[in-house]
């Protein structure tokens, strides 16, 4: 999942223009970016944004690890994400760490933070 402080309509736009099918949740007043301290302040053209980050949460919503980077050209290499996983998991790197979903539908996938109850 992506987050970011730009509406809904904006973020849809992205999506259709980028073609990237996961989830992304639209939080403009970084009520979300705030929980996981991911807040970058007046780093954006018109004020906050999210901090580049990856995050590995567990099923209870406690992060247990995160990569975080000033730059947002700079992201973990997915080797370094999956033997992050893997040490969590107790899995050893021969073994497959998780299967894709690819019974979902491909469709770009637009959630509001103002409209979850948190």
């Amino acid at each position: 999942m992506a987050i970011s402080v730009d509406p809904p309509a904006t973020t849809r736009e992205h999506l259709a223009k980028t073609g990237w099918t996961y989830t992304f949740l639209s939080d403009p007043r970084a009520e979300v970016i705030r929980r996981y301290d991911l807040l970058h302040p007046n780093a954006g053209q018109t004020g906050d944004i999210a901090r580049p980050a990856e995050l590995l949460v567990d099923p209870t919503g406690t992060v247990r690890w995160r990569n975080l980077t000033e730059s947002y050209w700079v992201r973990a290499r997915p080797e370094a994400v999956l033997e992050a996983f893997d040490q969590l998991t107790g899995r050893r790197a021969q073994e497959p760490s998780f299967e894709p979903e690819y019974s979902r539908a491909a469709v770009p996938r637009c959630i509001s933070a103002a409209s979850r109850s948190t």
